[in-house]
């Protein structure tokens, strides 16, 4: 008995529990959240090169003119844009055209929207602001602007520079055994029939600006070359100048075995050649001119989009190291700022010849230099040089 009544108040607890939990409601299962339908992905923005990649390639074309392959890596250039930018037809126009063909090339064709009509040019320094005055270049300005140096572009971006080379003398060592060292050895007899410019200089920025660096080098200046005129004039009746245009294979034939030319020309022949003949390159002791190219668009150009496409790749790391690299050995605007970031290779740079103590001259000096020679060389020289038949 006192076991049983020490169990009945723990049975009576139970008892009561049970009635309570018989009274409690019903417990309702917890709401599971639907699973949302999964949302796609929006697609990232154009970037304003994509939007602009697009817009050259519904204009499906690019003309350019007087851009040969072997004048600072143009080739490697082509191939590079076309690679990067399928869709667009490149049309090439007189590979060997000078900067003043350039010129005529837009006042003839600017209400021609055919594929005889340039979209972009290049031309020497001299050209730029004369092409901005006369309203034949439309202003643009690369992402990169800020790279390139302020004396070598307008401050409005109707043109800019692209890229740099020293005056120098290709020769063909099999024909020429003693290599001339400076301008005044250019006069020597026996470089009689050998020497031959890369252009017409009443025409052609390179030519004019070979008067120009033998002026500095006879003690005249770039704006007054009245003395590099006076060195031609010497070097024509002395039998030594040529008058034909000289090329790499008028080197490579021995018509003109020894050519003035930009050092990037020149060093890239030599490379092409392949030692068949043999090439040395030479800058001159004294008149190192620095000569500075620009690039410009065409205010009538017909692929406005696709000429400011190439604009771009032409300023990017990619088209400035092209210029840079062999076979082009050009000395890129954006050399320094891509220097000073690490993204120029050493041994690249080790493969460039020394523009120390280069001039680097004015626009104003530049253009009234051009003006000196243009007008003055037929009285003064005498020499028709022309491209060969």
């Amino acid at each position: 008995m006192k076991a049983f009544a020490r169990v009945l108040p723990i049975i009576t607890l139970l008892l009561v529990a049970l009635a309570v939990l018989a009274c409690a409601p019903a417990a309702q299962p917890t709401a599971v959240p639907p699973t949302a339908a999964p949302q796609p992905t929006a697609a990232p923005a154009m970037s304003a090169l994509d939007k602009l990649y697009e817009a050259a390639k519904v204009e499906g074309m690019l003309t350019t003119i007087a851009l040969p392959h072997d004048w600072c890596n143009y080739g490697g250039i082509f191939e590079g844009f076309k690679k990067k930018y399928p869709g667009i037809t490149v049309n090439e126009l007189n590979p060997d055209a000078g900067s003043g063909d350039e010129i005529e090339a837009i006042k003839a064709n600017r209400d021609n929207k055919g594929p005889q009509n340039p979209d972009v040019i290049d031309v020497g320094f001299a050209f730029g602001d004369s092409a901005k005055k006369e309203g034949l270049i439309q202003p643009y300005k690369v992402a990169t602007w800020d790279d390139i140096p302020a004396g070598a572009k307008d401050p409005d971006g109707f043109w800019y520079g692209d890229y740099y080379g020293v005056m120098a003398f290709m020769v063909n060592t099999d024909v020429v055994k003693n290599l001339p060292q400076d301008w005044a050895d250019l006069l020597k007899p026996e470089y009689k029939g050998q020497i031959g410019m890369s252009g017409d200089p009443r025409t052609s920025n390179q030519a004019i600006q070979t008067v120009q660096a033998a002026s500095l080098a006879t003690g005249g200046t770039v704006g007054d070359p009245t003395k590099g005129l006076d060195f031609f004039k010497a070097m024509n009746a002395a039998g030594n100048l040529v008058p034909l245009i000289s090329n790499n294979a008028s080197v490579a034939k021995g018509e003109t075995p020894i050519r003035m030319t930009w050092d990037y020309n020149a060093l890239a022949g030599r490379d092409t050649m392949k030692g068949n003949p043999k090439v040395e390159v030479v800058v001159p002791a004294s008149g190192k001119l620095a000569g500075v190219y620009v690039q410009a668009i065409n205010a009538f150009a017909p692929h406005p989009n696709a000429a400011k496409l190439w604009m771009e790749y032409l300023y990017s790391d990619e088209g400035q190291l092209i210029w840079l690299s062999p076979p082009g050995y050009c000395h890129p605007i954006r050399q320094d700022a891509m220097d000073k970031a690490g993204k120029i290779p050493a041994d690249l740079k080790a493969k460039l010849p020394s523009t120390a103590g280069a001039t680097f001259p004015s626009n104003a000096d530049l253009v009234a230099g051009k003006e000196i020679i243009v007008k003055g060389w037929d009285a003064a020289v005498g020499a028709d040089i022309k491209a060969a038949p």
